[in-house]
Parts: C-alpha cells; structure tokens; sequence
C-alpha cells in the first residue's frame, strides 16, 4: 500500500510540473529589459508592447519574446541588436532596425551563436541593419515569413546578407522576402537545410551557396538581382520548382557543383548587366545566361524551362558528363554556348529536349523529331552572328553546307546533339513563362 502512494505521489508530482504554464510578462518601452530578462525563468514569454525598445538585447535563456503590436528593437546603429545565446527561443512580429555597420565585426539584426539551438524567428521586419538574421552554427533553427530589407544608397559590397548561414545543419529558410541587402540567402559549409519559398529581388545574388552539401532549394522566386541562384563548390543539392526572371548576367550559375539535380526549374528573361555598378555593365561581351555551368560534372538537368535569354545554356571548364534531358530551351538569341573539345549528346532513353528553333519533322508521329538536332553547329553560329542569314535556312545553299559538315567532320568543331529533339515542350513549361508577382 505504501508503495502504491509513493507511485501516486511522484505521478502527481510529474503531471503538476509539467502542466505548468509558461509565465506571461508585459513590458513597455519605460521597462528595464536587462533586468526584466535577468529575472525571468526559462520559458517564459515576453510580450512587448508598442514603442521603441533601444540597446543590445543578450538573450541567455529560453525565452519567448513576442511583439502585442508594433514593437520596434533599434539598435542606434551600434553591434548587434539581438545577440541570441540559449536555446528554443522564440522571436515574433517585431521590427527591427539600425543594427551596427561594421562587417569585421558581422553586425546584425539578430546574431544567433552556436549555443542557441531550435531558434524560431518569425513574421519580423528588418530594415536598415548590415546583416538581418546571421546563424552562426545554430543548428535546426527556423527562418520564416519574414521581410528583410536594407538601405538601397549603401554600395552593394559594403551592405551585410539578409540571411547568412554558416556552418548549420536542419535549419529551413522559408516564405520570406529579401531586397537590397548584399545577397538574399547566403549559406557556407553547411549541410542537411531547406531553402523553401523565399521572394528575392534587388539583390547582387538571391541564393548563394559556397561549400554546402546535401541541401535542398525548392519553390523560391528571384527576380531584379545579378544572379537569381550562384551555386559554387558544393555538391548533392536539389534545385527544384524554383524561377528567375528578369535576372541579370545568370538565372542559374553553377560553379564547381557535382551530383546535384536541377529539375523543373523557370529561368527566363535573362539579360546581361546594365544596371550602374552591376557586374558586367558596360562589358562588351558580357552576356545574360539562364544557365552557366562552369567546371560541373556528373549533375541532371532535366525539365526546365531556358527562355527569352541571351544564352539559354553555356557551358565551359570542362563541364561534361553532365545529364541534361527534357528541357525546353525558347527563343534564346543562343540556345547553347559550348566551349570544349568534346562532343556531348543531350538525350536520356530515347528523350532529349525541346527546341524552338528546331526545324526537323515528325514523320511517325511520335513527338520526337526524326533528325538529330546539333544546336551549336557551324552554320548556326553563322546565323548568331548575322541573323539576317536565317532568310537562307531552308535554302538549297544551308542545306549543302549542313551536309558538308556532316559527311565531313573536318569542317565540324565539338559541340552538343540531341539525337531526339522534342516536337513540343511540356505544357507546364509555356505555363510557367508567364511573369509573375508576388
């Protein structure tokens, strides 16, 4: 009997600890928030009501911090504003501004250290700080619905990253926007995140990944920067449904990526840089690319959509052995820029890719065209560099020349064929050119 009490007792006492609610504490902008904090316990939440809440904020143990209506953290332009240094906390519906300016010192709105585990920073506002949310090897936080902007007359090298990522694992970065800061999401060496439905636009890059591997880039939107998705020395990403439009230079830059996998991707409307202080403004021979693969092997592009860009795809530095199938490339002034001494065929069991300048036929009627399609050939380059020679295509005199070039292969320099060009795109594919807002 005594023994089935004792149990009674220790079960209540286990069921009462852990009923018991998180405390609810207010502040106003006349509060102390150092002592509040100091005296608070763990899981505490602290509701902030509006005005202007000034100073660095050292957050030391596993808080809630949540705005009622429109509470504003500034930082008077000195350090961080929000030094994060506990694990599981919440922060909620603030805006923040004037964090410090100084990049040795990687200023930022919210700075995250190692220590800070599971951090949740939700639905904030951040203007006018160098750097918005940085994890410096925070593992397993989440970043989400928030809009980071910084101030546009700042050079674009001297402005902080929106979201800059180091050293993380299981962090997802979701539903936010991002615009005139340096880059929009910036992650290094880090592996195992998720990079899902950010709006990015104005920006020098909106994703740039250096060193990062096993991660996934899934649904997310650029539009306005000098390149939509800079992917460099990483390996193992899928890039999947995002889209780039309006970008400058490059929609997707890969450089040094391996075993990866771009799959129903949108880039469109890539130009070269004309914007003042944008790279390649006023280069001659700069050009707007909807791909770049430079020095990447052993990736799968397959089912996306290259348009309406300057180059459709370039490849250089040894960028073979790379999967590339069931594409669309549309009305790209080049559809394939391809500088190597190898040839490379673009097709996967009986499928290659769609090509708007294609002009073979369809005799049986299967949806493939009955004659392999070479998009960088002679005589197409000939018709990039005088396009008022495409009145001759079908010429008696073109027709001769492609024929030399195929019987004698002297007269041929490497490049890329299809031997089973696509008669039409995927539907999906002339449905997703449409330019979108968000």
């Amino acid at each position: 009997m005594l023994r089935f009490f004792t149990l009674f007792f220790i079960a209540a006492l286990l069921i009462n600890v852990s009923g018991v609610s998180a405390r609810q504490i207010r502040l106003n902008p006349a509060s102390d928030l150092d002592a509040v904090i100091k005296r608070a316990e763990t899981n505490d939440i602290l509701l902030f009501s509006s005005g202007v809440y000034f100073g660095t904020v050292i957050i030391d143990k596993t808080l809630t911090l949540k705005s009622e209506s429109g509470a504003i953290f500034d930082g008077r332009k000195k350090g961080n504003i929000l030094l994060v240094r506990a694990p599981n906390v919440t922060i909620e519906g603030f805006v923040l501004r004037n964090s410090g300016m100084n990049l040795t010192e990687m200023n930022a709105a919210i700075f995250v250290e190692k220590t800070a585990k599971n951090i949740l920073i939700k639905n904030n506002v951040f203007e006018n700080n160098l750097f918005g949310v940085w994890l410096d090897a925070a593992h397993d936080a989440k970043v989400t619905g928030n809009k980071i902007s910084a101030n546009p007359d700042v050079r674009s090298q001297d402005r902080g990253n929106g979201i800059h990522l180091y050293y993380v694992e299981g962090v997802e970065v979701a539903e936010n926007e991002i615009w005139h800061t340096r880059d929009g999401i910036y992650i290094d060496t880090s592996n195992n995140n998720l990079l899902r439905n950010n709006h990015l636009h104005h920006l020098r890059y909106g994703i740039h990944y250096m060193y990062s591997h096993n991660n996934r880039i899934e649904g997310n939107f650029t539009h306005n920067t000098r390149t939509g998705y800079a992917l460099m020395q990483s390996k193992s990403l899928t890039v999947l449904n995002n889209r780039s439009e309006n970008d400058e230079n490059y929609g997707i830059l890969m450089n040094y990526i391996t075993y990866s996998t771009l799959r129903n991707n949108r880039v469109v409307h890539v130009r070269k840089g004309i914007s003042p202080g944008y790279s390649g403004a006023g280069i001659s021979g700069a050009e707007g690319k909807a791909v770049f693969i430079y020095n990447s092997v052993f990736n799968t592009l397959t089912g996306n959509l290259f348009a309406d860009s300057d180059i459709g795809i370039h490849l250089t530095a040894g960028s073979e052995d790379n999967n590339i199938y069931n594409n669309a490339f549309v009305n790209n002034y080049t559809q394939v820029k391809y500088v190597s001494n190898r040839r490379q065929e673009w097709s996967e069991n009986g499928r290659g890719n769609y090509w708007s300048n294609y002009l073979g036929w369809d005799r049986n009627n299967d949806g493939i065209g009955d004659r392999p399609f070479e998009p960088n050939d002679n005589i197409d380059k000939l018709l990039w560099k005088y396009p008022l020679a495409r009145l001759l295509m079908n010429s008696p005199s073109v027709e001769i020349l492609r024929w030399a070039q195929s019987q004698f292969p002297v007269f041929k320099s490497p490049g890329v064929t299809d031997s089973y060009p696509l008669m039409q795109p995927a539907a999906s594919a002339f449905e997703d050119r449409r330019l979108s807002s968000l």
